[in-house]
């Protein structure tokens, strides 16, 4: 932009990137991305075989997340011309550098795992709160 005899710089539009970022974080951070995400990273994965190694996914909550996950471009769903008609998803390359990112944040995660424990205790007993409730899953 130019305004006289000064050039202004429009600034970044960090609303904008902070959105992305959320909107990635919401996808993979969902009950079910990461563990589908993990199980394609292996290679070429058929519908029913990711079903059965994902315990407690329905079958309709698999197929919006396939969807969603390839909407977003972290998998190709590959139909071949076979009868019955065959149907694998495979990780795209941004899945791949989207899970090497992921090893990091839980290696991360793994090694503070005591210091988030005590940082947790520290604050619930300067706050005089109950600690809260862990979330399942570890």
């Amino acid at each position: 932009m130019f305004q006289g005899n000064i050039d202004v710089i429009d600034p970044p539009d960090h609303d904008a990137e902070a959105c992305t970022v959320l909107e990635v974080l919401n996808r993979i951070s969902g009950k079910w991305a990461v563990g589908i995400l993990l199980r394609i990273s292996d290679g070429p994965v058929r519908f029913t075989e990711l079903q059965r190694s994902i315990n407690g996914i329905s079958r309709r909550m698999l197929t919006l997340t396939l969807r969603n996950l390839e909407r977003d471009g972290l998998l190709v769903r590959v139909v071949y011309p076979t009868v019955p008609p065959k149907v694998e998803y495979q990780a795209t390359e941004l899945a791949r550098e989207l899970y090497a990112t992921l090893r990091t944040l839980t290696s991360w995660a793994e090694r503070h795992r005591d210091d988030i424990a005590a940082a947790r205790l520290a604050y619930d007993r300067s706050h005089g709160s109950q600690p809260a409730a862990e979330p399942s899953g570890k």
